[in-house]
């Protein structure tokens, strides 16, 4: 029934201008939302406030206002009939002018009207490829499909006035080390971050037919998101944490046994500003940070020339790769939980973007196959070929997403303290892990679309998340070959919603040996 309604709503917007067309739609939305509705809330009223409920709510009383005027308009009218022919023309006139209130508000109620309020309704509500718990892919990782969530309250404190939001008075550096160590403990389900390191090294090793271990010389490139900065000078929107930055090298060195001076922190395309440098570097003066111009104590990006083929024609988009990258063994994508014009979302797929030979100044930049198809038709998506390809995805030991404060918007400051559950008015202070690149991000976009369904370019989102899932076999049929090398990408991580956001449960939350895990550990704040 979900999806019956998912894929209705879908098309009526898609078909608001075809009279039949919306009046078969609407009636099929109707009744597969009022019928929805009776069979989740009948059985368990307290249903009736979850937010799929509400969403309902809309379509149910549109039509079953559409269904009381036209029956009551038909009810009036043949009762005045039959009051004129017994001759009672009194009662006759009431009935008519009876029929008549319900013909007027059947008519302002017309169905153009009715269909066009359901397409305004649904553009408050972000629309998906995919309905809720329908897992598409094969699920990656120890705990395939697992992503880690913590959740560390009064990590992030700035009052959005003074100052800038990641100064060390408004984050505890304390919390993001739980953070980051209790995000390592979940995703594996060992007891110590050495253990955790241990096995992540070795999951992804087996995988290359070597060494299960860390060994010694292999370099590890760390990608943050530094999107928007324009110098080294600090900039108050919404970057890398410097303060989780700093927990995850602290991570690899004191725990993974990884030496300073095989770790790279890098944005090739962007700058690694003053504060988040010099945290870093007072405590691992070794560490290689590389951006687009380098001095200052970082190293100038320097690119593999035609590294990226891409699947299909993708226009003026840069292909060369930064060397930090190319040469790493092993890589660790470090997104930002937040939105994006064109894609509605920038997560670990749109993280890549930030490894090529592009000018710093976006503007200068193709976009190529970025943001998804309007109407929610399949298509060939840039994201996919990052994802799978051999000196990115397939390199990949670790994704993680930065939720200490998230943001709707691309640019900017922070845009402001969250509502939706545990949040409640506050930061979200939270760190995601997984090593399945579909799940994080379809995570991450549940959060996001769900906290503003409104955001901008959100609808269809999903649709990269989808392909990715399908690689082999995807909606669109792109053949998937980024390389161009004649092997086509298999499924690349698994893709799901969660059933709502108050529960926030996947598939694997309900026991089903399939989909996403999102497992949840709340950190006492000290």
């Amino acid at each position: 029934m979900k999806r019956i309604l998912h894929y209705l709503k879908r098309k009526s917007i898609e078909n608001s201008s075809n009279k039949w067309m919306s009046l078969l739609i609407f009636i099929g939305l109707g009744l597969s939302s009022t019928i929805w509705f009776l069979v989740r809330v009948v059985p368990k009223p307290s249903r009736a406030a979850y937010p799929c409920m509400q969403a309902a709510a809309p379509f149910i009383s549109t039509f079953v206002i559409y269904l009381l005027s036209l029956w009551g308009g038909l009810k009036a009218f043949n009762k005045s009939k039959r009051s004129i022919q017994q001759g009672k023309y009194g009662l006759a006139t009431c009935f008519v002018l009876t029929g008549l209130i319900f013909g007027l508000v059947f008519t302002f109620n017309n169905m153009n009207d009715l269909v066009a309020s359901i397409a305004a309704t649904n553009q408050k509500t972000a629309i998906f490829m995919l309905s809720p718990n329908s897992p598409y892919g094969e699920a990656k990782g120890i705990f395939p499909g697992r992503v880690a969530w913590i959740y560390a309250p009064n990590t992030a404190k700035w009052d959005e006035q003074n100052g800038f939001w990641f100064e060390d008075r408004w984050n505890s550096q304390n919390n993001c080390d739980r953070l980051m160590q209790q995000s390592l403990l979940t995703l594996t389900g060992k007891t110590t971050e050495k253990e955790a390191w241990e096995a992540l090294f070795a999951h992804f090793n087996r995988g290359k037919g070597k060494g299960q271990s860390y060994q010694k010389g292999e370099k590890i490139a760390i990608k943050i998101n530094q999107n928007n900065t324009y110098s080294h000078e600090d900039s108050e929107e919404l970057n890398a944490s410097p303060h989780l930055t700093l927990s995850l090298l602290r991570s690899l060195v004191k725990e993974a046994g990884v030496p300073q001076e095989q770790i790279t922190v890098f944005d090739a395309s962007r700058f690694i500003t003053n504060f988040l440098y010099n945290k870093c570097a007072s405590e691992f003066p070794h560490v290689k940070y590389v951006d687009n111009s380098g001095g200052n104590g970082r190293g100038k990006s320097t690119y593999l020339s035609n590294a990226m083929k891409y699947s299909a024609d993708n226009g003026k988009l840069a292909t060369g790769m930064v060397t930090c990258l190319t040469e790493a063994t092993y890589v660790i994508n470090f997104a930002l939980l937040k939105g994006h014009v064109g894609q509605g979302v920038t997560l670990c797929g749109k993280n890549w973007y930030g490894v090529l030979d592009i000018d710093a100044d976006w503007r200068k930049n193709a976009h190529n196959n970025f943001d998804q198809n309007r109407k929610g038709n399949a298509q060939y998506m840039t994201f996919v070929d990052f994802m799978g390809h051999q000196l990115t995805g397939e390199k990949t030991l670790l994704y993680m997403i930065d939720g200490l404060y998230g943001s709707e918007k691309v640019n900017g400051k922070p845009s402001g303290k969250w509502k939706l559950s545990p949040f409640n008015g506050s930061w979200p202070n939270s760190l995601f892990a997984s090593q399945d690149p579909i799940a994080i991000d379809a995570v991450g976009l549940d959060f996001l679309s769900s906290e503003w369904p409104a955001m901008v370019d959100i609808n269809y989102a999903d649709m990269y998340l989808y392909e990715a899932a399908l690689a082999n076999n995807p909606p669109s049929k792109t053949f998937y070959d980024p390389e161009k090398d004649g092997i086509r990408l298999k499924s690349l991580g698994v893709v799901e919603h969660w059933n709502n956001p108050a529960e926030k449960k996947y598939s694997r939350n309900h026991d089903k040996n399939e989909g996403i895990e999102l497992v949840f550990k709340q950190i006492a704040d000290k």
